[in-house]
């Protein structure tokens, strides 16, 4: 029972790295790669230290489902005009909500599913573009 949920909380402390360096590196040039990247590395050193390598498989998992799933929230976000500052306050407030709920046994595992599910919901109620008014402006 032990390896199980220690491998849970490095996959939830995984996404929650995620989602706080897409949620504040996301809105920049270039941002998607370091987060990733920062994510990742964040992912790996919270497995190692949690347990071993199977924590840092759970650790790594974690860091790109928590990136993917909060670039396209940002995306989004950014997209119908909100700022990148309001949006990065507000996703490091969920990464430390997520931090701590990936605590609570089983957790992790449900958040590697939810979150990716909440994201692409996000991604297909995102309105079309439509030309509208932008033809007569020429």
């Amino acid at each position: 029972m032990d390896d199980w949920y220690l491998i849970g909380v490095t996959l939830g402390l995984g996404i929650a790295a995620g989602v706080l360096f897409a949620g504040i590196l996301a809105g920049l040039s270039f941002g998607w790669i370091t987060s990733t990247l920062g994510a990742l590395a964040v992912g790996v050193v919270a497995g190692l230290l949690v347990h071993d390598w199977t924590g840092a498989g759970g650790g790594v998992v974690g860091a790109l489902i928590g990136t993917f799933s909060t670039a396209v929230v940002v995306r989004g976000a950014l997209r119908s005009g909100a700022t990148i500052g309001g949006t990065a306050v507000i996703l490091i407030g969920a990464a430390v909500a997520v931090a701590l709920i990936a605590l609570i046994p089983a957790a992790g595992y449900v958040l590697a599913v939810v979150l990716p599910v909440l994201a692409v919901r996000r991604a297909r109620s995102e309105p079309e573009r439509y030309a509208g008014l932008r033809t007569l402006a020429k």
